[in-house]
């Protein structure tokens, strides 16, 4: 579609048929994975060079900043989206905020928020002159688009004071105070009335990000191996990479695409707690490419760690995806011991195998199993869908 100068900014019909993702959206999702990448390569440098904790407690704040800002941007789009030029330019903006982010991604391990406060303010005008636009467009919601613009503007002002005070390296305590005042911004928002977002739409855009995110695990893996076997002579549990890296790649892809999320987003309720949960998901499958090219580190004795902890950042993140994707969706379509059992079976064995030699293979093997169970309950099983 060519895109006007200006349309007037309606909402979207959240029941719209055949709504689907646009190539700016998609363009989006690809630009956020960029920093997604910078955070799980931080990750592996820091479990190679001994600093696994530390390494995991800046990962996990990290892919939090990308996630947060890419989630803002794709519940606002999926409730307003009028693709002209001006929305195009603020969308725009917001990527090249997330650039700017990415670029800090590997600083925030050392506890420096400089280029990400940065990038986050860019990224907030963009979005705040489009909750201008809904306020102005949605008359029946300028109450709730005028308070994400209050809630924004305050919560990152916030931000910038706390990184002038602190010279920009803000401690963990602090991070978790601000992060909270960020939640608390669409609950308050939304209770003045729901945004019409197209659960459909939505779930399109979480599938997508998900597939991009199994896209760079599958990347880091394969230039880590490509490293390796280009030296003399390369370990043969490389191949153990190889075979577990696959299964677990390929089984988390038809794992998260068995159901149809669609269906279960029926409201703000549950559209929360499966869109907020979808961090534990995406960062798991973005710590897994990290912890296999650990693993192919350990293998050609380039690693500072034991087998126990570099297998750990495999099976760990594994097991908390796949706890993640049972509570915020799986649950949601089938809470019964059909899905917990095997579920459940399947992550006290993903962490057991963390103790086993080639425990990557383990793992991906487990997943299969898995897998199996799954391909049954939804081919031949009917679908109990609600929650819990």
């Amino acid at each position: 579609m060519i895109a006007t100068l200006r349309r007037p900014l309606a909402p979207r019909d959240p029941h719209e048929q055949h709504r689907v993702a646009s190539p700016l959206e998609l363009f989006t999702d690809l630009c956020y994975v960029v920093a997604i990448a910078q955070a799980a390569l931080t990750l592996e440098h820091e479990i190679v060079h001994g600093k696994p904790g530390h390494g995991l407690v800046w990962f996990c704040v990290a892919f939090f900043a990308v996630f947060w800002a890419w989630l803002n941007f794709v519940w606002f789009n999926s409730a307003y989206d009028p693709d002209d030029t001006i929305h195009r330019m603020l969308t725009l903006l917001q990527i090249f905020g997330s650039l700017v982010l990415a670029a800090g991604v590997p600083d925030i391990f050392h506890e420096d928020f400089t280029l990400g406060v940065i990038g986050y303010v860019i990224m907030r005008i963009g979005l705040v002159l489009m909750w201008l636009r809904a306020a102005a467009g949605h008359p029946e919601r300028r109450r709730t688009a005028l308070r994400y613009v209050y809630g924004l503007v305050s919560v990152q002002a916030v931000w910038v004071a706390a990184l002038l005070v602190t010279d920009g390296h803000l401690p963990l305590w602090l991070f978790v105070v601000a992060i909270a005042l960020d939640f608390a911004v669409p609950v308050w928002a939304e209770s003045a009335g729901t945004t019409p977002w197209h659960p459909h739409h939505i779930a399109e855009r979480y599938g997508l990000f998900f597939i991009i995110v199994l896209g760079e695990t599958i990347l880091s893996v394969t230039l880590a191996l490509r490293t390796a076997f280009a030296e003399e002579d390369p370990p043969f549990e490389l191949w153990y990479v190889v075979a577990g890296g696959v299964l677990v790649t390929f089984c988390a892809w038809w794992l998260y695409f068995a159901r149809e999320n669609g269906e279960i987003l029926t409201g703000n309720d549950v559209g929360y707690t499966w869109g907020f949960g979808h961090y534990v998901i995406f960062a798991a499958a973005a710590a897994v490419g990290a912890g296999l090219s650990a693993r192919i580190a350990f293998y050609g004795h380039h690693a500072e760690v034991s087998d126990v902890v570099s297998s750990a950042f495999v099976t760990g993140p594994v097991a908390a995806a796949l706890a993640a994707l049972w509570l915020v969706n799986v649950r949601l379509h089938d809470a019964s011991a059909r899905t917990a059992v095997p579920f459940g079976a399947a992550i006290v064995a993903a962490v057991a195998v963390t103790f086993v030699p080639v425990s990557e293979l383990w793992v991906g093997l487990i997943c299969v199993a898995l897998l199996a169970v799954e391909v049954w309950l939804t081919t031949r099983a009917p679908d109990v869908t609600g929650p819990a």
